[in-house]
């Protein structure tokens, strides 16, 4: 897929990987880059010079998506691109005292952002799509949902459901000409990456979010599912299925190491 002369949707589009985004959907020619976010003076920020359209958006609520699908395609045209990219890093501990948590928040929030936010994208634009013979989903996960998060019950779990709903949105739709990529980075120098605890998402290759952007529009142009700005991670994911219960206690020992650095 080419960007050139597409309007497009980032959400989480006023920092991070989602701001790198929009400049590179921009500066590839997009027609109309569409900024969605939690925080409105921000999404403003990126779309101004960009000449790109602002949208306050919580992913997580159903009739927020709803609103920046149908405002998009009524003010700009079919949207051709759809990035949902918006994420959250609550709920890390790392000493992992217990999986389940001691409340709901941190995962019903994960749930909502990391996995409902990509159902809801779709269930809006999908007969839109079928509609007009195809259309794109690119959706922001992580190499946690390939691999895991230690420390991070909830961000792991939700990952990996945000990668099986892709999977499920690419094999139930590409007869309809709908195309799916799922982005998979590693650590990526953004201030959520900054605002968690240091582990295994640290220190191994950190990439500037512009890097991925440059990444993330090379796999678009070649329709790849899974785009991977950290190709060592498929290598990870290789030695996972190659030996599980290996890979589990290389895991652990990581995990054992976060413990005795946090819990000094």
């Amino acid at each position: 897929m080419q960007v050139t002369g597409k309007v497009v949707v980032v959400t989480g589009g006023a920092s991070g990987i989602g701001r790198a985004l929009c400049e590179a959907f921009h500066r590839a020619g997009a027609a109309k880059v569409v900024v969605a976010d939690i925080n409105p003076d921000g999404a403003r920020t990126v779309a101004t010079p960009i000449n790109g359209a602002a949208f306050k958006c919580d992913v997580g609520k159903e009739k927020d998506v709803l609103h920046v699908i149908e405002e998009t395609e009524k003010q700009f045209g079919p949207i051709a691109l759809f990035c949902s990219n918006a994420g959250i890093g609550g709920g890390f501990d790392p000493l992992s005292t217990n999986a389940g948590g001691t409340s709901d928040e941190p995962w019903s929030r994960s749930w909502a952002v990391h996995v409902m936010a990509h159902v809801y994208a779709a269930r809006h634009l999908i007969p839109r799509m079928k509609a007009r013979g195809g259309g794109y989903f690119l959706n922001t996960i992580s190499a946690a949902g390939l691999l895991s998060q230690v420390g991070s019950p909830a961000y792991s779990t939700t990952k990996h459901a945000a990668v099986g709903f892709a999977e499920n949105l690419a094999i139930s739709h590409k007869a309809d000409g709908i195309k799916v990529s799922i982005l998979c980075p590693q650590g990526v120098d953004t201030a959520m990456l900054r605002s968690i605890p240091k582990g295994p998402q640290s220190g191994d290759g950190d990439l500037s979010a512009e890097q991925v952007a440059q990444d993330v529009l090379a796999g678009l142009e070649q329709e790849t599912f899974a785009i991977l700005p950290h190709p060592q991670v498929l290598g990870y994911m290789r030695k996972k299925t190659e030996n599980y219960d290996r890979w589990i206690s290389g895991m652990a020992k990581i995990q054992a190491k976060m413990r005795e650095t946090y819990g000094k």
